[in-house]
Order: structure tokens, then C-alpha cells, then sequence
């Protein structure tokens, strides 16, 4: 057994360091590499990626882990096992997936993100078509290559992302959304909201914001040792490490609300990542259990915390201080009131707090139907729109506002989206047991953020992916995972 472990241990070193430059490649190619050079970079990326295939698909390596895999009971380390076990779940993509299919894919999803920009600047979905059907298509074959006697179609895709989460379990969890919340978002979106209009007509120079952004790095002791904030079409948070994890924003003169609150959710993300305990840098095991519990944090951090009256009642002198002529007659009231207004809307990241699993229930019934083949690509912006007027009350007047705001299926994420719904609920659950143990609101009031990470971190961040997400909601809230939490939360929050 040790010759395997040594085996498994030197090639997972080699991966690990391939792995850091492709990732150095990519954080590069949105945040600062010149446009003219991305053909050139995608190229160098495929020669990487296919040397990091070259390694994983080893034969002594796959051995290795398959003999490990078969002698998980001589194995004394609870950790490694855990390690083992998910290297060996993901060795049926070397395994089942053809060489040339998988390089293919690897490459179309390097150039997938830029040719969707450019698509979504001329909102011209045509242009973006071709490409979406063939990383559909991919992942229609994907999921015949990796079934097993449990997972089955779309179950394969949610399961990479949500282990023990597939279209059985989220079927109950988006029910609960549809019959429990969706009626209750309807008639409160149905009248308009009262908040001062002034905040939806000032100009908030970039300079400002940014400087903002800043100072909100120091509430949430987002550790600038270890992280940077930089801009991106689309806000991210990119980790290797707990020495390592980065975040970008991006800012709009007209909507000073955009980047403060994507700043706030990419550092709760970071922080996750940052909070793994450090013996993971080296293992498979460092970064988050899973999507779900992930976007729990960054919820969490841009929310509940965020949005929270404490929260600006401490901070909102700061950015009238920076802002003094925009927001000179804005009180703390409207403020608060403007960023957490419910109303229907077209694009999922500037959604409110409590239509946002609408925008997502759309996205997870048409990922079904895509890869189930009940839907065709070229179908997508006829789906969208009918089912964002059936579920938000909105229909997009073009695609630029509808099928192509979103970046992730350019680059082949299927499976992801429900994530954001299902974090968003693990969020609440975990909030509610949190605020048993400290003040949270208190907490805020006092600019001692610090106890919050401190809680997360022994509860669900110092574990990395060493846990599953049940483990951690048990762990975090001593109980199963329960959406009630998630629909009282908001029903309550949103009831005048």
C-alpha cells in the first residue's frame, strides 16, 4: 500500500502545480491579458492542459488510486480517504471520456467565455449559438459516459457540484420554492416599492466606489496578504489556496448598489477559501465542500449581514462621506429601503434578495430540459423568456437582458445553477443556528465581523472538502437541511 500512496502523493504534487498555472492562465485572461493575445494564450493553455492529462491519465496513477480505492479499510487517515474517494469518482472522466473528446471540450471552454462577451455586447445571440450547441452537446454525451446504477442524466452534472443532490432532491427543494415563496413574490412585487428614487437617477464616479470596495475589505478582514480585488466583466472569486484566494468586482456610475454588494459576496467566498485550514494547500481536499455550501457564505455575507439595517447604520456614514453631494439628502432609511426593495427584474445577479431563486428556478428547469434533449439550443431564448414571465412576472425585451447575461454555460457549468438557489437556503438555516451561539447582529453593530468569520471558520470553513454538505449542515446546524428556514426568512423579512 505505501508504493501506491507514494505513487498517488508525487503525481498529486505534479497535478497541483500544472493545476496553479492554468489557474494563473485563466485569472489573467478575465482580469488583465490584452484582447489581442487571448487566441494566442488558449493555445499555450491546451498544450498545459494536455500535458495535465498526459499526467492524470497515467497508468500507474489510475492504478494507484483504484488499489487505494479498493483498501480504503487499511487507510488510518480519515482525511486521505476522503481524498481517494473523490479522486476515484473523478477518474471516470479519464477514465470514460474519450482523450480527443476531452481536450476538444477543454479548449472550446477556454474560448466559450470570450465569444459569449462578445455575443452579449452585440446581444446577438446567433453569433453565440454554435458554440452553446456544441458544449451542450458535450455534456448530453457526458452524462452517457458517467452514469452508474445511482446517477442518471442530469443527476451526473448536479452531483459534481452538490454531492448527494440530484433532480429528486431538487425537485422537493424548488416545489417548496414554487408553491410556498413564488406566490408570496408575486404579490409583493405586484406593487411598487417604496424607496427614494434619487438613488436611481446619481451619477457615483468609479474612483469612489472603488475606494469604497477598499474600505470594505477592512470591515470583512479580507486579508490583502492573501487576496486582491481586481475587475471582470462578470464579478468571480478565483482561490488556489488559503494563501491565495482573489475576487473581482466590476462598477457602474449609475448603480452604486452593483459593486458594493458583488464586492461583499466574492470576499464571502474568499473568506471560505482563506479559512480552510492550511494543511489542505497541499491535498485535493482545500476549497469549498461543495457549490452550495460555497455560495451559503458568500448569501450570507451579501444579505444577511449586508443588507442588514445594523450593518449600514455603522457604514453608511463612510460612503456618505465619499459620496457627499449624491447622497447629501439620502437618508439611512432610504438607503436601506432602496437596497433591499423587491421588484421583478431581468438579470439574476442584480436580483433582489427575494426573487432570486426564481431567476434560478428557470435556469435549473431548462438545464433539464436541454440535457435530457427536450430542448433544443436554438429554442433557448423563446424557453427563457416564457418561463421568466411564468416564474418573475418579467419578460426580456432582447437576449442581451435574457439568455445571455450569464457566463457559465460558455465555459460548460451545468449543474451549477441550482447551487446558488440551494445556498442561498443553507444560508438562512446555518444564520439562524450561528445567532444561537453569538449576537450576530450585535456583533455588526460593533464592526466586530471578525466573530462572524471566527464562528464559520470552526463550524464550516476550517473543514475545506473534507466534509460533505450534509456532514457540515449537521455539523453547522446540528440538523438536517430544512428550506423552511430559507422561505420563513424571507417571508418574514419582506411582510410590512
Amino acid at each position: 500500500m505505501e508504493n501506491y500512496i507514494n505513487i498517488y502523493k508525487e503525481t498529486r504534487k505534479k497535478i497541483k502545480a500544472y493545476g496553479y498555472m492554468m489557474w494563473l492562465m485563466s485569472w489573467d485572461r478575465e482580469t488583465e491579458a490584452p484582447k489581442a493575445s487571448l487566441a494566442y494564450s488558449a493555445k499555450q493553455f491546451s498544450v498545459i492542459q494536455e500535458e495535465l492529462y498526459a499526467i492524470e491519465s497515467n497508468p500507474d496513477y489510475m492504478d494507484a488510486i483504484e488499489k487505494l480505492y479498493e483498501n480504503m479499510d487499511q487507510l488510518e487517515d480519515h482525511d486521505f480517504k476522503v481524498e481517494i474517494k473523490n479522486a476515484y469518482k473523478d477518474l471516470r472522466m479519464i477514465k470514460m471520456v474519450p482523450k480527443d473528446e476531452y481536450l476538444a471540450y477543454g479548449l472550446l471552454t477556454q474560448e466559450g467565455p470570450h465569444i459569449w462577451a462578445e455575443a452579449k455586447e452585440k446581444n446577438d445571440f446567433e453569433m453565440y449559438r454554435p458554440t452553446l450547441e456544441k458544449i451542450v452537446a458535450f455534456n448530453q454525451k457526458l452524462v452517457k459516459y458517467l452514469e452508474t446504477d445511482e446517477l442518471k442524466g442530469y443527476d451526473v452534472l448536479l452531483d459534481m457540484y452538490e454531492e448527494g443532490f440530484g433532480v429528486k432532491e431538487y425537485d422537493l427543494f424548488f416545489n417548496t420554492v414554487k408553491e410556498d415563496l413564488a406566490p408570496f413574490v408575486l404579490e409583493v412585487t405586484k406593487h411598487k416599492q417604496r424607496f427614494s428614487r434619487k438613488l436611481t437617477k446619481g451619477i457615483f464616479h468609479i474612483q469612489g466606489q472603488k475606494a469604497f470596495s477598499e474600505y470594505l475589505m477592512d470591515v470583512f478582514h479580507y486579508d490583502r496578504t492573501k487576496g486582491v480585488l481586481k475587475e471582470s466583466a462578470h464579478p468571480f472569486t478565483s482561490g488556489v489556496s488559503s494563501v491565495d484566494t482573489r475576487i473581482t468586482t466590476r462598477y457602474h456610475e449609475d448603480n452604486l448598489a452593483s459593486s458594493i454588494f458583488s464586492t461583499i459576496h466574492e470576499m464571502g467566498h474568499a473568506i471560505y477559501e482563506l479559512q480552510n485550514d492550511p494543511k489542505y494547500d497541499d491535498t485535493m481536499l482545500h476549497g469549498g465542500t461543495s457549490l452550495g455550501i460555497h455560495e451559503s457564505e458568500s448569501r450570507m455575507y451579501e444579505n444577511m449581514i449586508g443588507r442588514s439595517y445594523a450593518f449600514w447604520k455603522i457604514h453608511y456614514p463612510k460612503l456618505v462621506e465619499i459620496f457627499p453631494k449624491e447622497l447629501k439628502n439620502i437618508t439611512l432609511e432610504e438607503f436601506y429601503q432602496y437596497i433591499n426593495r423587491a421588484e421583478r427584474s431581468l438579470i439574476r445577479i442584480e436580483a433582489d434578495e427575494l426573487t432570486y431563486a426564481l431567476h434560478v428556478l428557470v435556469r435549473y428547469e431548462i438545464e433539464k430540459q436541454l440535457i435530457s434533449r427536450k430542448l433544443k439550443v436554438k429554442d433557448l431564448p423563446k424557453r427563457w423568456n416564457g418561463l421568466m414571465s411564468k416564474y418573475v412576472g418579467k419578460k426580456p425585451s432582447n437576449d442581451k437582458e435574457g439568455v445571455l447575461q450569464d457566463i457559465h454555460w460558455s465555459f460548460g457549468s451545468f449543474g451549477y445553477f441550482p447551487t446558488y438557489a440551494l445556498g442561498s437556503a443553507y444560508a438562512a438555516q446555518i444564520y439562524q443556528a450561528m445567532n444561537k451561539e453569538i449576537n450576530v447582529e450585535e456583533a455588526v453593530l460593533n464592526n466586530q465581523i471578525n466573530l462572524i468569520n471566527d464562528w464559520l471558520k470552526e463550524h464550516v470553513h476550517k473543514f475545506g472538502r473534507s466534509k460533505t454538505p450534509k456532514e457540515i449542515m449537521m455539523i453547522a446546524t446540528k440538523e438536517d437541511f430544512k428550506p423552511s428556514y430559507y422561505v420563513d426568512y424571507l417571508i418574514k423579512k419582506f411582510t410590512n
